[in-house]
């Protein structure tokens, strides 16, 4: 595929437990593997180094200084420019990980997601499409108890914990004031995929119609 035009930068945030992993999740599946590539701030968190559960439990993951925000923008300007991008996969502080090397390839469309997206105020210039995906706090963390406990095996008072000291303070300061200046506010109160398959659905057409026109 030969990119005639700038890539379309969508923007993706969302607090823990919004949904945001699977709404993203569907929405690439509307598009080919060359349409369409997405770059995760989850990939550049500083390594915080070995921690026993305690450390970890009270280190704060949620906070923009724990994200290496000056080489997240500079792999946004390179997959821009239509270069590649070979990044580490971060493993979630999992020392029994096998860390993998991303190779990350310019498309049409480049997805960026994160929590902090809006809040690196470089990044968020370059987007030309806000989409905030957003959930009641009960149904968010109902969601994050699940997922930790199962994925990652962390007690439901550490998720808590988590929860309460870190989680809920940077989702209101770093994510929640971009809120209502986002292009579209998708609302996932509901397990009901269905609903975010339509969304998504519905999203990809359009950009169908107006951003890969002419591009082959």
């Amino acid at each position: 595929m030969i990119l005639n035009k700038k890539p379309f930068i969508i923007g993706i945030a969302g607090g823990s437990g919004s949904g945001k992993t699977f709404f993203l999740n569907c929405f690439l599946h509307h598009f080919k593997q060359d349409e369409v590539t997405l770059v995760s701030q989850d990939d550049y968190y500083i390594p915080a180094g070995d921690m026993s559960q305690e450390e970890n439990k009270l280190y704060n993951f949620d906070l923009p200084s724990t994200i290496d925000s000056q080489q997240f923008l500079k792999d946004i300007k390179q997959l821009l420019a239509g270069e590649v991008v070979y990044k580490k996969e971060y493993n979630f502080n999992n020392p029994l990980a096998v860390v993998k090397i991303l190779e990350i390839k310019s498309a049409p469309i480049i997805i960026v997601e994160g929590l902090f997206i809006l809040h690196f105020k470089e990044i968020a210039a370059l987007l030309d499409h806000q989409i905030f995906v957003d959930a009641e706090e009960s149904v968010a963390l109902d969601r994050r108890i699940k997922r930790d406990g199962l994925e990652r095996g962390y007690p439901e008072e550490d998720v808590l914990f988590k929860w309460h000291n870190h989680v809920a303070p940077a989702y209101k300061e770093y994510l929640l004031p971009y809120k209502d200046s986002c292009d579209l506010l998708v609302v996932n109160n509901t397990n009901d995929p269905e609903e975010i398959i339509e969304i998504t659905e519905a999203i990809s057409i359009d950009l169908k119609k107006n951003i890969l026109v002419g591009i082959d």
